[in-house]
């Protein structure tokens, strides 16, 4: 499962915050977030198995990031990639809503994904497992492995975490969103979605932060601030087996069009 948590024109300051959790087999072969030598104006991780990326920004001001949808275990093959549907945006010229109808008409042809995407001037969600492209609205936000804000314990707590760090009469920082993301804590079976799974193994994913075995967890976390002058600040900290600290990267860059 993965976690993605943002606050969009909600901040005087700071038009977008976005904190999010990315969940893996540690065994995927993954390269740190770094800009792109081949794209030199996406900065994002990469998955070094399909080649795409699960959330990244360019120097032109587009972010996005994709989820699994869980519903169960599906063992069937398909012929493109998800990480591909950021990447694909972030290299693009399109418009975000062009870019998302072109998607639909081949949404069969990927497992099941939620898509956000967009710019600071509109963000829109989009699932294959829905049917409508949705325009997300200012305010705190959460998308885990559904729809988006679909009340999942970890995306309730997160959003209201967010919104007290947002709300805060003192200045917040990128250390404050990673504590946030931290919290392995899972939580009471009474309060967990039923996607499928196993119950036990539904439990173990619903932290925030997952840190259970040597096969799966979270292997990053990311923290991107985007301030109203155009500068943004993204951080990333990667992690191995048991939730063990491995990198840190940060960076600071100015984006090319005023928001």
């Amino acid at each position: 499962m993965c976690l993605i948590l943002f606050a969009y024109k909600t901040h005087a300051e700071w038009p977008l915050i976005l904190a999010s959790n990315r969940d893996e087999a540690y065994l995927r072969p993954t390269r740190h977030a770094q800009f792109w030598d081949h794209v030199p104006e996406v900065l994002a991780g990469q998955d070094l198995d399909k080649g795409g990326t699960w959330l990244g920004m360019s120097k032109g001001g587009r972010i996005a990031a994709v989820t699994n949808f869980r519903h169960g275990q599906s063992l069937q093959n398909y012929p493109k990639s998800r990480g591909h549907l950021v990447d694909g945006f972030l290299q693009s010229q399109k418009p975000a809503v062009a870019y998302l109808h072109d998607l639909a008409m081949e949404k069969e042809l990927f497992a099941g994904f939620g898509c956000l995407l967009g710019d600071l001037n509109g963000l829109y969600f989009y699932s294959n497992r829905a049917g409508d492209i949705q325009t997300v609205e200012p305010g705190v936000h959460g998308l885990s492995n559904a729809f988006l804000n679909t009340p999942w314990p970890k995306v309730v707590q997160g959003k209201e975490e967010l919104s007290s760090l947002v709300e805060a009469p003192l200045d917040f920082n990128a250390e404050a969103l990673f504590e946030m993301l931290a919290d392995q804590k899972p939580f009471d079976h009474e309060h967990l979605p039923n996607t499928g799974i196993d119950f036990n193994r539904e439990r173990a994913l619903s932290a925030k932060f997952i840190a259970v075995d040597e096969r799966y967890g979270t292997r990053s976390s990311t923290v991107i601030m985007v301030h109203q002058s155009g500068r943004v600040h993204y951080a990333e900290r990667s992690f191995g087996p048991w939730g063990v600290l491995i990198n840190e990267s940060k960076f600071c860059f100015e984006l090319k069009h005023a928001i």
